[in-house]
């Protein structure tokens, strides 16, 4: 089922319209409104952008289709593969600027030897268990060449914002990541949890909203696709309104007082955690659904167990589920995760105060692709600093 279609901004590419605003310019073209949602359909639910390939359109409108200029306004400048299967693409866009998208297949338990034949096991004497690459596939995706939010475990946030993203270039990342699985993938879900703050480019995000989920184009279920933001409280209320609280929200937390959650995040000094809490709690999520909080466990700031009783308390009164995600390394910080004991403390400590939390399987961290660690990566995979806005 698709997210409702609010008031949008309007499209500046062709990728970008929805198959009504196709129908209005091939009218206006002197072709049968009907076809619109045809080309819609070969875009968006195909992945078609050549014309000559779209069989069920007359020669004439594939000729002035081409004069258009359909295609993807980013390609693969590098694809960066990790031990764990998830790939890094850096995609450059027609200016220059460069971001990046990560797929990231489910793992999926298996029995390494099926037909009995190892000798591996546990400490119980099973059979070990192997994780391996599924076939479901998650994608991030980036929405803002750099960020404006300066967060200080963040790599996209210590650099600073270059620009928006356009809805084009958006949903062209999912466009593309579909392309590159393979044969036994399904590209399932997205997460926009790449680079930049998705609510600081709202009017771009929204669109993109709407198309990946669109019946007639991808068809992205509402539960697929979760958009996180660090906490811009008037833009969350302006989502709920929009989209009637059917986006999944995961909120990037990561402190449970203002004092600390303003040395690490900037914009709490902007929105306090008084008004993000309460923000949360009038979200109108539909029933038996959460808002994920994320929480960075960052080792001597915010990993005491003294932390996990208030976050406890925070939260009352907010339906939420906890994803602690041990800080992932980035270059010029010092800052480091809890070690592993510490982790399992923290989460079991949540647990016995009736607070659901699990932590977060780290992947991609071979390539700086873990959570936090996306940058500006040249194809020599050394970060750039991106000049500020």
């Amino acid at each position: 089922m698709s997210l409702p279609i609010p008031e949008l901004a309007p499209a500046q590419h062709p990728l970008e319209r929805l198959p009504e605003e196709w129908a209005e310019v091939l009218g206006g073209w002197g072709e049968p409104r009907y076809r619109g949602l045809q080309v819609f359909q070969w875009i968006h639910q195909r992945g078609v952008l050549d014309p000559d390939a779209m069989t069920n359109l007359p020669k004439t409108l594939r000729a002035r289709l081409r004069e258009e200029g359909l295609g993807l306004p980013l390609t693969v400048s590098h694809l960066h593969p990790s031990n764990d299967g998830t790939r890094k693409l850096l995609v450059r866009m027609l200016d220059g600027s460069e971001v990046e998208t990560v797929l990231i297949p489910q793992l999926e338990k298996v029995d390494p030897d099926a037909d009995g034949d190892s000798d591996e096991s546990d400490e119980q004497g099973t059979a070990t268990a192997a994780w391996v690459p599924g076939t479901v596939v998650t994608q991030c995706i980036s929405s803002q060449v750099g960020c404006a939010m300066g967060c200080v475990f963040c790599a996209s946030g210590v650099m600073g914002l270059k620009r928006h993203m356009t809805a084009a270039e958006i949903v062209s990342q999912v466009l593309l990541g579909r392309s590159l699985t393979t044969e036994r993938e399904h590209l399932r879900n997205i997460v926009l949890m790449g680079m930049g703050e998705p609510l600081h480019n709202y009017d771009n995000v929204a669109r993109a909203l709407v198309l990946l989920t669109h019946p007639e184009g991808l068809a992205l279920g509402k539960r697929r696709v979760t958009l996180s933001t660090s906490g811009l409280v008037p833009q969350i209320d302006r989502l709920a309104q929009d989209f009637d609280g059917q986006v999944q929200l995961a909120i990037s937390l990561h402190a449970v007082t203002d004092e600390r959650r303003s040395s690490i995040m900037p914009i709490n000094r902007k929105h306090s955690l008084d008004d993000l809490m309460a923000c949360l709690k009038r979200y109108p999520l539909p029933k038996r659904r959460r808002i994920t909080i994320e929480y960075t466990l960052i080792r001597g700031v915010n990993d005491d167990l003294r932390d996990a009783d208030a976050l406890v308390k925070l939260l009352r009164g907010v339906p939420a589920k906890v994803n602690l995600i041990p800080m992932n390394p980035i270059a010029d910080s010092a800052l480091a995760a809890p070690r592993e004991d510490g982790v399992t403390a923290f989460r079991e400590r949540l647990f016995e105060r009736g607070l659901s939390a699990f932590v977060r399987k780290t992947r991609g961290d071979d390539i700086a692709a873990a959570c936090g660690q996306l940058a500006y990566h040249g194809d020599d995979g050394r970060r750039r600093r991106l000049p500020v806005a």
